[in-house]
């Protein structure tokens, strides 16, 4: 049966599917049916006998592509086994393994992960004579990454790494390998000195569609173009161009219009996701950003929806109890389940607090776009001690710290005593224990391959392994047991693991650990220190009826395991705002509208053009909230163990008064009080000169 597209669709939908000859640019709004439209289109132009193997389409991810080909296919009825639905980075490696040659490699060639590079790099820089203990290869990668995709240059890079630049490229080629910029790049240089080639692809591919084409970078335009006949169509929203410092370039819109001038542009600004309130915030908040294509979105359903909800809690230990309390609130009286509420924030650095607060209210969450405060390295060592000694037989946690700090316990010695434990059924801690008190299993060894053999010889006193690692191992023992004795059973354990902290020398740990990089090291110090503030906070909170060491496991084992998703409504979608993109939520809390966190100060240090991509940020954020949207900027907040005083984001200042609201943590004000409220909230700002302080956009 075929599809009533007329009837489907709304009437600029249903011009942009049918509009299929020709250059086309979709400006796509936030929320007005996107991938819709996308799919919808090349349902149609194959129901207009375009055939499939002519059909291209780009997008950004894999599960954008996956999403896109299961939507045809549902649409059509049919296997589509032609179609080309793929990532940009995919589609450069087909291309790659059928014409690599042009360009002097092998069809075989390996595909260097960034893992692989960095190890390259810092092989070509010991080749060359560099002084690695100063050397930063990551940081070296990202220069490289810059200059081979165009976006820097050596004249305004550091020269000193030309050569190595060099070598790294050389390197590439000797070992028939390429990186992950080369999968755009190269497609280029194939096309550009082989139009043989290039004739082949465009003939084949007549019907290209690109979505997410805000985010595309220069390079990955030009492959594009490079291709491309008349029949191009580009899906877009430069309001949504948020990852410039990933090379996406908004201006392609425009590069777009130049280079393809019979383009026919249509703007989808009908809105299927959120309400008026939320819709007008958001045109106002980015008709202040003057490089963009003019368009204002509107509610499909005409809903007015209620008031943004805007608080001043006094500091972010205040925010956070209030979201994580608010969406109990709201859960118990609206019956929303946990993933219908996303918590945004500008930088992960400020997960540490709502986590605690989300943990303490026993409200399931999970991070994106970011690592939780529980599972970063430093805070997953710390806690590893304190579950061996909760646990002696743990061997997951053991093995995570045998060697945190170092001791000498390396792998073989390792392999032996699980080689040990395996032959007593027992845990590799028990293992430790035999082998130290050797005189317990009379004339036990094991050899290599693991079976049991009589007395060591050689230098091997005991399980295979010699005095030294026997040694340490006793050392290693030794320290567990005297701190398990001195944190098992206390009340107060905040102290205590302070002092193992300190006692095991975790700081110079990091030190050694981050050489290239001291901040680092004074970062992850610093977050250790907050954990064990957090433990200090637990233990006097009144509510706390189970304090001491198996308490607090409890406790953090709630948000540290790994069950998937909770039985009664998911989990709390606790994320950036730039890994929310695409996303959509009933209520939405955007955490931290702080001036120098939105806009971020470092963003802003970094580029004038900035404040526009970071007021693009915000209208991301604004833009995720389906029905509800509350808003908080602390009064204070502690950076580096300092208590600063803190003002609302300026954008605030953009969204007109009459749309927010401002409201008490313990509940919404009065109309007296909202009027005191806001008078109060417009002077935190500060009186611009000539005139007075305002909401007002």
């Amino acid at each position: 049966m075929p599809i009533d597209y007329a009837n489907e669709l709304n009437p600029e939908q249903y011009e942009a599917v049918t509009t299929i000859d020709g250059p086309l640019l979709i400006i796509a709004g936030a929320g007005s049916g996107k991938t819709r439209v996308i799919t919808f289109r090349m349902a149609y132009m194959l129901e207009q006998g375009v055939p499939q193997h002519a059909i291209l389409a780009l997008t950004f991810t894999n599960k954008a592509a996956k999403e896109m080909s299961e939507r045809v296919k549902q649409l059509t009825k049919k296997k589509l086994r032609d179609v080309t639905v793929s990532t940009f980075h995919a589609f450069g490696v087909k291309i790659l393994r059928k014409d690599i040659g042009v360009l002097g490699f092998r069809d075989n060639f390996s595909i260097y992960d960034e893992a692989d590079r960095t190890q390259l790099i810092k092989d070509c820089a010991r080749e060359l004579g560099f002084r690695m203990e100063s050397f930063d290869p990551w940081a070296v990668g990202q220069l490289f990454s810059l200059i081979r995709t165009g976006l820097a240059s050596w004249e305004r890079a550091n020269d000193a790494y030309r050569g190595l630049y060099d070598e790294y490229r050389r390197s590439l080629r000797i070992y028939n390998s390429v990186d992950f910029d080369d999968l755009i790049v190269m497609p280029c240089e194939i096309f550009e000195l082989a139009p043989d080639v290039r004739a082949r692809y465009t003939e084949r591919y007549r019907y290209i569609m690109v979505d997410e084409f805000q985010d595309t970078s220069l390079v990955q335009y030009r492959m594009m173009q490079l291709i491309a006949t008349k029949n191009v169509c580009v899906v877009g929203d430069d309001d949504q161009s948020i990852y410039s410092w990933r090379g996406a370039n908004y201006e392609n819109l425009m590069r777009f219009e130049k280079d393809f001038p019979e383009v026919k542009e249509i703007k989808l600004e009908r809105n299927y996701r959120s309400t008026s309130t939320i819709l007008d915030a958001a045109n106002a908040i980015i008709s202040h950003n003057t490089n963009r294509k003019e368009k204002e979105l509107w509610a499909h359903d005409g809903s007015g929806g209620t008031p943004i909800e805007f608080y001043t809690p006094d500091d972010e230990v205040a925010e956070a109890e209030f979201i994580s309390r608010a969406i109990k609130a709201i859960r118990f009286e609206e019956h929303v389940p946990y993933d219908d509420f996303g918590i945004l924030i500008r930088t992960n650095a400020l997960t540490r607090w709502i986590e605690e607060a989300l943990l303490a209210d026993n409200v399931p969450y999970k991070i994106s776009g970011g690592t939780s405060f529980f599972g970063r390295k430093e805070i997953k060592d710390i806690t590893s001690y304190l579950r061996i000694i909760a646990n002696p037989d743990d061997d997951v946690n053991l093995i995570r710290i045998v060697n945190t700090p170092r001791r000498g316990i390396g792998k073989t010695t390792l392999e032996r005593l699980g080689n040990i434990a395996k032959a007593r059924s027992c845990s590799i801690r028990t293992a430790m224990e035999l082998c130290r008190n050797g005189e317990r299993v009379e004339n036990f060894s094991l050899k290599a391959d693991g079976t049991e053999g009589l007395g060591g010889d050689g230098g091997m006193v005991f399980g295979g392994l010699g005095k030294e690692a026997l040694a340490d191992i006793g050392t290693f023992l030794d320290l567990l047991e005297g701190w398990r004795e001195e944190i098992l059973g206390k009340k107060r354990i905040s102290e205590k693991v302070r002092k193992l902290v300190d006692g095991i020398d975790y700081w110079g740990y990091l030190i050694e650990d981050n050489k290239q990089n001291d901040k680092v090291a004074k970062w992850k110090f610093h977050n250790v220190e907050n954990f064990i503030q957090m433990i200090d906070r637990w233990e006097k909170d009144p509510d706390t009826h189970s304090p001491g060491l198996f308490g607090w496991l409890n406790r953090i084992s709630l948000i540290t395991r790994d069950d998937g998703e909770d039985d009664e409504g998911g989990k709390v979608n606790l994320m950036t705002i730039h890994a929310a993109k695409g996303l959509e939520f009933q209520h939405v809390f955007i955490a931290g509208c702080e001036d120098g966190l939105i806009p971020h100060a470092k963003a802003i240090e970094e580029g004038e053009g900035n404040l526009e991509e970071e007021r693009r940020l915000f209208y991301v954020a604004v833009t995720r909230a389906r029905k509800k949207l509350y808003i908080s900027a602390c009064l204070r907040r502690r950076k580096a163990n300092q208590v600063g005083e803190q003002k609302p984001s300026p954008f605030l200042e953009e969204i007109p008064a009459h749309l927010m609201e401002a409201c008490e943590i313990e509940g919404r004000m009065s109309d007296e009080e909202g009027e005191a409220a806001f008078g109060k909230f417009a002077a935190l700002f500060g009186p611009k000169e000539g005139e007075e302080p305002s909401l007002g956009g």
